[in-house]
């Protein structure tokens, strides 16, 4: 197996168990004032966690098509830990603008690993911009999908009328690039002309849980 493949393995492994047994889940996801008592971890293990089989299969196709690539070019420079930390770090530091922001709104959770996928998508689009990504069937250079979905995001932040926490997805896709940039990996192997990928990371239209015990009340934020 392959990090990508156990990547998305362990993801789906502990969504589905977090499913099973809320009181995971509670112990899992994002909540700033667990953060700031102590549970650090948080920041990490949200990435684990989805909302529902739909937002935790857009986020794992998404990161197959994408992390696998990038595994096989970062993989010789990095290794395969260093890959996988890179992931994780994704899921870190994609997080940690909206930790600032909400550190102290007990109303606020997030959960999804978007973050990561992101980084993966963007350090792909960086190594290849012009190359075809297949969004729902609908053929879209990958460097104009880039802006496009830099520019939604960003308008999306602003207005703030949904659950998704575009902000997770803008700084894990820039996260993505500034690594890939740092360790040159736009030198490494050449990649496919085209990404035949169904799904980007976004989470899934009505997607939806009920309040996490402990958790206080407020909507569930999709960090994708």
């Amino acid at each position: 197996m392959n990090a990508t493949l156990f990547l998305i393995a362990v993801t789906a492994a502990v969504s589905w168990y977090a499913w099973q047994r809320p009181d995971w889940l509670d112990r899992l996801i994002y909540w700033p004032p667990a953060v700031a008592r102590g549970e650090w971890w948080r920041l990490l293990t949200h990435g684990l966690v989805h909302a529902d089989g739909a937002h935790l299969v857009f986020n794992m196709v998404t990161l197959y098509f994408f992390g696998s690539t990038m595994e096989r070019v970062l993989a010789p420079r990095i290794g395969i830990e260093g890959f996988v930390l890179f992931y994780a770090a994704g899921i870190v530091v994609a997080m940690l603008p909206s930790h600032f922001r909400h550190r102290r709104d007990p109303g606020y959770r997030s959960l999804g690993a978007s973050g990561a996928v992101s980084a993966m998508l963007f350090a792909y689009i960086l190594l290849a911009p012009w190359s075809t990504l297949l969004v729902f069937v609908v053929p879209v250079p990958a460097i104009i999908f880039a802006a496009a979905y830099v520019a939604y995001s960003v308008y999306a932040e602003r207005q703030g009328q949904d659950a998704i926490n575009h902000s997770a997805h803008l700084w894990g896709g820039a996260w993505g690039v500034a690594f890939n940039a740092a360790a040159g990996a736009a030198a490494a192997a050449p990649l496919p002309r085209r990404a035949a990928v169904a799904a980007v990371p976004l989470s899934a239209p009505g997607s939806h849980i009920s309040p996490v015990r402990g958790c206080g009340r407020g909507p569930v934020r999709y960090a994708g």
